[in-house]
């Protein structure tokens, strides 16, 4: 249920629940996240691709690339925590 109709309703029986508005903002959060793990991974590939044989450019873009990769799987490692610790409170 939609927090603005929740809002409009008026009552606290149709209020949304704890767990839904942590998984609300929680999926906010990995949008957001996505959008700059793509800007990330953008960013990074030109640094690789316009190096043009220079060793600091190609370890900085290798860098970059390995804390992207770690941060997907840190966003992700989030979401399923989250996702476990709902189910568990149902």
């Amino acid at each position: 249920m939609k927090i603005i109709e929740t809002a409009q309703a008026q009552v606290m029986a149709n209020a949304p629940t704890f767990a839904e508005v942590g998984a609300n903002i929680l999926n906010f959060m990995l949008q957001i996240f996505g959008v700059l793990v793509i800007i990330g991974l953008v960013v990074t590939s030109i640094m690789y691709f316009t190096a043009g044989g220079n060793e600091d450019q190609i370890k900085s873009a290798k860098k970059y690339l390995l804390y992207c990769i770690v941060g997907i799987f840190v966003g992700l490692g989030a979401m399923i925590i989250f996702n476990q610790i709902v189910s568990l409170l149902k």
